[in-house]
Formats: structure tokens, C-alpha cells, sequence
């Protein structure tokens, strides 16, 4: 009889086979991201583009290959070239044009743009790159930190700076229990070695006998593929990258989303081959509950908590949902997740379908995720087809099979009970808990909802074990949490970062701070539902518990970066707006407070607002915390009462002075003409689109401001100064 274990071997050798196939003969691979962001960017262009180019070259050496989305929002469509014994070479913002240029020079010649480089230019191409970690984790015995101590070495050995770049990175993942705290790790790019150093005569060796001598030390070197390894391989020279924790995200721009091949290869189903050997359902809930994986969605509910409640439920038919209805504006985790490493997520709801006794499994997607979609039943259709999924999966006798349910964009069906009615056909709205859905939920059974990024977590757990996740993370919360990162941040985009990382860590150590030199107002973390962070308070470490505690929310993993010109009293109204609209009407404190809350905030920015206004509001806001039938209603009203207790100032000027002091309320703008920085242009009175300014040429203009309608274009033509917004 065949095991578990050869039938899963068996078809890691189908895959490596197929891989092996695949790649005979080639030696360069041009990797391109796609993704629905990356395709909005321009991605399927560039990759035609550029398989024009390898047709026309009629070079077989030279690979095409896709991957998902890496996360760098704001420099896409990114394309990367590797050539054996280079470094790898990534570049920014490529179009048509530039995809001419690197494929002649760079990938034809070997020589590289590095003027168009990701995050370049750079100056002084290295050789080589020494990629060591900064990880609380790990610990170095001498007295000086390994970043000086690095360059010290190489300078006394006589590498030339320009040969070796010595960087900062963060965790790789190597740490075993034994090793916290006793040492640290070094990768060596582009020869992708990783090494575990405990001393200085250590440290000697490998610098001695790899980067100087070129023989990799193998005594000191870490085997196997640790989970941020190839990652760091990739993409360990940019700054935004390296300064991250990648465990949900590992393969998000590293492999072929379609590929179950390629999967196969990073350890996929190695997770599923280890659960179903143990056969131990309760081995698998131990193992989930002593990581402190919660629920990322955002109510922060522990994970094996929740699985061990369903696998307790007597009834014999129980569901398993993915929850991946991401309706927060400028969220995207979900769905770059579901488009850059499908398999991944699946592979984690087969494993909590085993832990729960569910055979029977749902994808919950928006509509609007069409790229998503098409991927998932891909996944889908291929673990059928490689017997990860149906009847008797990997022979072990047990069944479980997944569908796909589409959700037509209501914020509000992203709750449980509300998303639970939306596939059974009912209109989304939530109902009273208890019961709870792990008593009574799909179609009465017991069902268990987690939503993606908690799935694609829980292959981690099982493979490198949950003392090694809880480390990642803080006492109360293990491992790590996926952000958008958005707003007025410099570097915007997917972030990954272990639970207890400051929010100065991501803003200013990721983010690089504001893109407008302003100084940070404020960070409104958790989606619209969110509160809205001081800048006084950026060391605040980000989790359930300290976010909860400072009036805010982790929600999904919005995270928007707001500056010095930012209204805060206009942010409270953008957000309520969004919450009013979704509001499913259920329940009067939502349905009303909302609405009336949205009216106060109006009157407010539009200069017609009263100091009992501030009263109200917060009567108002505490009244839908605390009655309020779902999540949406009770967290509603968190941008509110965050701006108001940290910038009732604000409010006051709205208020009393009738004045918006960051100048972004239009109602309460006033514009005059300086008389003496006035030249007579006429520029402003030429673009004034109501003809309110008048003014002969070579003399001061005037504004007449009963027929200005305050567009602000006299503001914006004005090239004296001359034109205040007050």
C-alpha cells in the first residue's frame, strides 16, 4: 500500500521533473510581475514586448517568466534579469522604450542600466553583497554591531568598498530555538549562501574563504530553504524590501503563480504531507494555537481557538470559509495574496479543513477581483488534477473540496454572519451572535471563516513550527502582519512586518517618511473603521492589543500615512462617508448614526457648525460602540472620536474661528491678492473661470469675494506668490 509520504514524493518528482524540462538550456531568466496592479501599469506590454525581443534574438537561452506582485506599488511594472554568477538586476517603471534598452544592453551585452535600476540610480555597481541581519533575534557576541564590524573587516582584508555592499536586512528565518540571541546570519549574494556565525574567528572564515577565496564554507552554512531566503536572494539590495519580514508574502514576486511546479519547489505541500501523516486533528490546533496566529482580518481572534471550537461541534457536516471580501479603500493584501501565491492559501485551508472535520470549503470574492478569481480556480482546478484536492487526497482517505463564491462589493459582507448569508443566497446582513457561525452557520452547520492572510500563514506554522512563528512576533500575537501602505509616504506598497514593529519602523523606516517633505501629522491605521494615530505617538508597536489601546484598529492591514496639510476634521467626514454609505441598515445605531454623524460633520466643514456639535458627536459615537449589532457599526465611528480627542484644536477652529487651518475645507478657504507681491500679470484674472478678479496690467488685481467660488486657480497660476489661501 502505497504511504502518504510516496505519494507525495512522487509528485514533488513529477514537479521537479517538469521544472527540470522547462528550464533545460536556459541560462537567463527575464522575470516580470503580473498582477492586476502591475497589468494597470503596463506589465502585459513589457512582457510582449520583450518576448518580441527573445523571438527576434533567437537566442534558447533566454527565459520569460512571470510572477506575482512584489509589492512596490509606486515603481511598477518592475522587470528583473538574472545571469548566472550576477548579481540580480532589477528595474523600475519599464515600458516599451526602456525594455529596447536593457534587452540590448544588459541581457545581449551584459552591461546594465544602472540609471533605471528599482530605487537606483546607483553609482558604484558591486560585485558582491553581504546581506546581514538586524533581527532582535539574533545576537552578536562582540562588542562592536556586525554593520561596523563588516566593513572594518573587509577594509582590513583589502576588498575595495566598490567590490562588496554591505546591507541591513531583516529576519531570514534561519533561527532555530537553540540559536536566538547566540548568533547571526549572513547571505552572501549573488551565490546564495546563507551562513550562521557565532563569533569573530567564524566571521573570518567566511569572509576569508568565500568573498575573498570564492569556496563557500559549508561547515558554517545553513541548509534548506529557509522561509524569507529566496526572497532576500531577489530583491535583498532595496532598501524597502530588506527592511521587511516576509512569511505570508514569501512567494509574492518570487514564483509563477499558475506554476503548481514551481510551488512544488518552495516547499509546497510539505505542510499538508506533515498533517496528514500525523492524522492528528488535535495536534494540528495545538500547533496553531501555541504559534498565536489571530485572526488577520482584524478582529484579532485566535486562530486555534476558533478551529479547536469547530472541530468540537457534534454535527458531522461543517464548512471552511476564506473570507476574501476586502472592502477596505486602499487595501489590496488579499487579493495580491490571491494573485501572487494562490496555491499557498489553498494549501492552508486544506490543513484547517482536516483540523475542523470540514469537507466542504468556499472562496468568499469579491467580483471585482477578476485576476484573483481566475487564479484561485486555477489552484483550484490543478490540486484536483495532482490529487491535492477531492477524494482520498495524497491516499490518506481524506476528502475535502473548495469552491468559489462571488460577493458583489458590500463592505459589510466581509462580517461573518454577513458573508455567510450572502453565499446562501440571502441579502448580506449581519445577525446576533451567539449562536456563533462554529456553532450554527453555513446553512446551519457549524462553519469555520478566517480570511486569507490567516490561511497563508498556517503553512509556515506546520513547516518551520510555532516556536519559531511566536518569536516573530510580540507575547500576545506570533509572527507577522501584511499593510498597505498609503497616503503621503514616500515609498508606497505591500509591507510585511513582524507584530510588535513600531509605526515609526514602517513610516519612516520603510516608507522613507512623507513624499512631501511635510512633517507626518498622523498614521490611520485599520481602514475606514480606523482611528487616526498622532505623530507623537509613531513608537507606538503595532498589534491587536497597543492599536486597540491608542484608538485605532489593526482591521485587514490598511495603513494610511497622512501629513502636516491634512485636514483632520475633512479625514473624519472622508471616512464616515464611506461608513454611512456601507452601512447595511440593519440596525438603527448604524443606520442612524452614521447618517446623522456624517450630517454634523458637513455642517462642520462647511462652516455652519456649533461647539454642542463636538458633544454630539461624541454622544453619538460611543452610543454605536457599545449598540451597534456588527463590527461595522461599532468600529464606525473610531476616525471620529480618535480626531476629536487628538485634534479637537482642529474642530474648534472649524467651530468657533470658521477657519479649516490645513486649508483643505473649500467652504471655509478665503483668497486675497498681496498687494505688494501683485505685479499686474493678469495671469490669475485670465484663468479665473468666474471672472471675479479685476485689476489693469502692471497693477495690484483684487478678488471680489461675493463672486469667487474658491476653485483655488488664481492659487495655482500665481508665480509671484502673490495670491494667499487662508
Amino acid at each position: 500500500m502505497t504511504t502518504i509520504a510516496e505519494h507525495f514524493e512522487s509528485l514533488r518528482n513529477r514537479a521537479a521533473e517538469a521544472l527540470r524540462e522547462r528550464r533545460a538550456g536556459e541560462r537567463i531568466f527575464i522575470q516580470v510581475g503580473s498582477a492586476t496592479c502591475e497589468n494597470a501599469a503596463g506589465a502585459r506590454d513589457v512582457y510582449d514586448e520583450l518576448r518580441k525581443h527573445v523571438a527576434a534574438s533567437g537566442r534558447d537561452d533566454i527565459a520569460l517568466h512571470q510572477t506575482g506582485c512584489a509589492g512596490r506599488c509606486s515603481r511598477e511594472p518592475i522587470v528583473g534579469i538574472f545571469a548566472p554568477g550576477k548579481l540580480p538586476v532589477k528595474y523600475e517603471r519599464v515600458d516599451r522604450e526602456l525594455v529596447h534598452q536593457i534587452f540590448t544592453r544588459h541581457v545581449l551585452e551584459g552591461e546594465p542600466l544602472w540609471d533605471k535600476v528599482l530605487d537606483g540610480p546607483i553609482e558604484q555597481p558591486a560585485q558582491h553583497e553581504i546581506l546581514h541581519c538586524q533581527s532582535r533575534r539574533c545576537g552578536w557576541p562582540g562588542p562592536k554591531p556586525l554593520a561596523d564590524l563588516l566593513p572594518e573587516k573587509l577594509r582590513a582584508a583589502g576588498v575595495a568598498p566598490e567590490s562588496v555592499r554591505v546591507t541591513a536586512a531583516s529576519c531570514f528565518g534561519a533561527c532555530g530555538k537553540e540559536e536566538v540571541g547566540t548568533c547571526s546570519h549572513l547571505l552572501i549574494r549573488p551565490d546564495k549562501v546563507l551562513y550562521r556565525v557565532h563569533d569573530e574567528q567564524e566571521l573570518d572564515t567566511v569572509l576569508r574563504e568565500h568573498v575573498l577565496g570564492g569556496r563557500p564554507v559549508e561547515a558554517l552554512a545553513v541548509p534548506g530553504k529557509t522561509v524569507g531566503r529566496k526572497f532576500f536572494e531577489i530583491y535583498g539590495d532595496v532598501a524597502f524590501f530588506n527592511r521587511q519580514t516576509r512569511v505570508a508574502l514569501r512567494h509574492n514576486g518570487v514564483i509563477d503563480p499558475d506554476s503548481i511546479e514551481e510551488y512544488f519547489h518552495y516547499r509546497g505541500f510539505e505542510a499538508l504531507k506533515t498533517v496528514l501523516e500525523r492524522n492528528d486533528p488535535k495536534w494540528v490546533i495545538d500547533e496553531i494555537s501555541r504559534s498565536k496566529l489571530r485572526g488577520r482580518g482584524g478582529g484579532g481572534y485566535p486562530t486555534g481557538l476558533k478551529w479547536k471550537m469547530g472541530h468540537e461541534a457534534k454535527d458531522p457536516v461543517k464548512y471552511l470559509i476564506c473570507n476574501a471580501d476586502e472592502g477596505d479603500p486602499g487595501a489590496f493584501m488579499d487579493r495580491s495574496m490571491l494573485e501572487s501565491d494562490p496555491l499557498n492559501v489553498l494549501e492552508g485551508m486544506v490543513i484547517g479543513a482536516f483540523a475542523i472535520g470540514a469537507r466542504q470549503g468556499y472562496y468568499y470574492v469579491r467580483a471585482e477581483y477578476p485576476m484573483a478569481i481566475r487564479r484561485i480556480q486555477n489552484a483550484i482546478d490543478r490540486c484536483r488534477e495532482w490529487g491535492l484536492l477531492g477524494k482520498d487526497i495524497l491516499g490518506s482517505g481524506f476528502d475535502f473540496d473548495v469552491e468559489i463564491r462571488l460577493g458583489a462589493g458590500a463592505f459589510v459582507c466581509g462580517e461573518e454572519t454577513a458573508l455567510i448569508h450572502s453565499i446562501e443566497g440571502e441579502r448580506g446582513q449581519p445577525r446576533v451572535r451567539p449562536p456563533y457561525p462554529t456553532e450554527r452557520g453555513l446553512w446551519g452547520r457549524p462553519t469555520v471563516i478566517n480570511n486569507v492572510e490567516t490561511f497563508a500563514n498556517v503553512t509556515a506554522v506546520i513547516n518551520y513550527g510555532a516556536d519559531w512563528f511566536t518569536r516573530l512576533g510580540t507575547d500576545r500575537s506570533g509572527g507577522t502582519k501584511v499593510f498597505a501602505l498609503a497616503g503621503k509616504v514616500q515609498h508606497t506598497g505591500l509591507i510585511e512586518v513582524p507584530m510588535g514593529s513600531t509605526l515609526r519602523d514602517i513610516v519612516e523606516g520603510i516608507g522613507c517618511g512623507t513624499a512631501s517633505g511635510a512633517g507626518i501629522k498622523a498614521v490611520q491605521t485599520g481602514g475606514p473603521a480606523g482611528g487616526c494615530i498622532p505623530a507623537e505617538w509613531l513608537d507606538t508597536p503595532v498589534d491587536f492589543d497597543t492599536l486597540a489601546e491608542a484608538g485605532s484598529i489593526m482591521g485587514s492591514g490598511g495603513m494610511i500615512v497622512l501629513d502636516e496639510t491634512d485636514c483632520m476634521v475633512d479625514i473624519a467626514k472622508f471616512f464616515m462617508t464611506f461608513s454611512e454609505d456601507e452601512s447595511c441598515g440593519k440596525c438603527t445605531p448604524c443606520r442612524e448614526g452614521t447618517k446623522r454623524m456624517l450630517e454634523i460633520l458637513d455642517r462642520i466643514t462647511a462652516g455652519h457648525g456649533e461647539l454642542d456639535d463636538l458633544e454630539k458627536l461624541q454622544r453619538l459615537g460611543a452610543l454605536m460602540k457599545n449598540t451597534s449589532l456588527c463590527g461595522l457599526g461599532r468600529a464606525a465611528p473610531n476616525p471620529v472620536l480618535s480626531t476629536l480627542e487628538h485634534y479637537r484644536d482642529e474642530y474648534l477652529a472649524h467651530v468657533t474661528d470658521k477657519h479649516c487651518p490645513a486649508c483643505k475645507c473649500v467652504a471655509l478657504l478665503y483668497y486675497e491678492i498681496i498687494p505688494e507681491n501683485c505685479v499686474g500679470c493678469t495671469v490669475c484674472a485670465r484663468n479665473c473661470p468666474v471672472t471675479c478678479i479685476d485689476g489693469e496690467r502692471r497693477k495690484p488685481h483684487l478678488i471680489d469675494q461675493s463672486r469667487c467660488i474658491k476653485c483655488g486657480k488664481c492659487f495655482e497660476v500665481c508665480r509671484f506668490d502673490a495670491v494667499a489661501r487662508r
